[in-house]
């Protein structure tokens, strides 16, 4: 199962954290863990290199966190993107992805 967490202080988005594989279909052709693992990478690439935050980011097989200080209203539209988008997902498929949101500590 691939388990999202999204980390907030107090309303904002501060980051996010993805774990896990989703045992829908065998490795190369897994829709449901291509289609997080895409918007994943999308979000991170989109807030480092097109709005140009920073942001410490952890990457390993089967695993993303990602987290900044920045809360300016791109970086939120950015982060509400994803989670819209994973939230469906985890309703289409909820035996594979499980989405919650977590308090971030520093």
């Amino acid at each position: 199962m691939i388990k999202v967490t999204f980390f907030k202080k107090g309303e904002s988005f501060t980051g996010f954290e993805i774990s896990g594989h989703s045992g829908f279909a065998e490795e190369g052709a897994d829709v449901v863990c291509s289609a997080v693992s895409s918007a994943a990478y999308m979000t991170a690439n989109t807030l480092t290199e097109i709005v140009g935050i920073t942001a410490d980011i952890e990457l390993d097989d089967g695993y993303l966190k990602f987290v900044s200080s920045d809360c300016s209203l791109t970086v939120q539209s950015v982060y509400k993107g994803l989670a819209l988008h994973l939230n469906a997902l985890a309703e289409q498929y909820d035996e594979y992805i499980l989405c919650k949101e977590k308090l971030f500590k520093e």
